[in-house]
């Protein structure tokens, strides 16, 4: 059984930074692509950062603030947030996807890509 559980999560003023951690269990974590979500109150959950093997995609409006990366040996995938925005506050969810084989470049986008997902962390940016 999968599990996922993020880390790091807080109140920070705009402008700041944070850094979350997702450490997985239960799968050779090293094989298969992680994602990071976030939902707002009220809001669709969307698509922030994907890491598959040593290839990350970032949509648009993080591009540049937010860096992923995985450090296989601790099977922990990080989110660093940099220059956070009070639109940038919502709740933060680490996935797993465990598609064993994509062609290229692809990284994971899609909230029907991931397979597994943490009970997520709490980021408030205050202005």
């Amino acid at each position: 059984q999968v599990q996922l559980v993020e880390s790091g999560g807080g109140l920070v003023q705009a402008g700041g930074s944070l850094r979350l951690s997702c450490v997985a269990s239960g799968r050779t974590f090293s094989d298969y692509a992680m994602g990071w979500f976030r939902q707002a109150t009220g809001k669709v959950r969307e698509f922030v950062a994907g890491i598959r093997r040593s290839i990350t995609y970032y949509p648009d409006s993080v591009k540049g603030r937010f860096t992923i990366s995985r450090d296989n040996a601790k099977n922990t995938v990080y989110l660093q947030m940099n220059s956070l925005k009070p639109e940038d506050t919502a709740v933060y969810y680490c996935a797993e996807d465990v598609t064993p084989y994509y062609s290229g470049a692809y990284v994971p986008r899609i909230q029907g890509d991931y397979d597994y997902w943490g009970q997520g962390t709490q980021v408030t940016v205050s202005s």
